[in-house]
């Protein structure tokens, strides 16, 4: 039962983010604060595609670097995600409250899928 309660606050959760972001564009009438949305969608990926190059073994003193490229695309994409409407507000593009309102949802949204990723992750056994 736990697991079933984690993932209807994770979806509230998301789906709140999410919420944010789009009032942000629509309650201001400009929509370019959406394009962070398309980099909540798009920042997992590298992780998802990479993370299969990364070593089983905890204690190997190995790293792949095409597992670390996949990590530098993700920070890249959640960097852009949060610096994007800071930039936006600084040029006059958009209002400080739509900046308020995006970064909010995308701190919903990161966290979520952080959340996600730590609470279903899959416990090796050490036999």
């Amino acid at each position: 039962m736990p697991k079933k309660l984690a993932i209807v606050g994770l979806s509230v959760c998301l789906a709140a983010g999410f919420l944010l972001s789009i009032l942000s564009c629509a309650l201001y009438g400009n929509w370019w604060p959406l394009l962070v949305v398309f980099t909540y969608a798009i920042a997992p990926l590298p992780n998802a595609i990479f993370g299969q190059y990364v070593s089983a073994d905890p204690l190997a003193d190995v790293s792949s670097s095409v597992a670390d490229f996949g990590r530098f695309l993700t920070s890249v994409l959640v960097v852009s995600g949060f610096g994007l409407p800071v930039v936006l507000s600084h040029a006059g593009i958009i209002t400080s409250m739509a900046m308020f309102m995006s970064i909010s949802g995308g701190v919903l949204v990161y966290g979520t899928i952080i959340v996600y990723s730590t609470l279903f992750r899959e416990q090796q056994s050490d036999f």
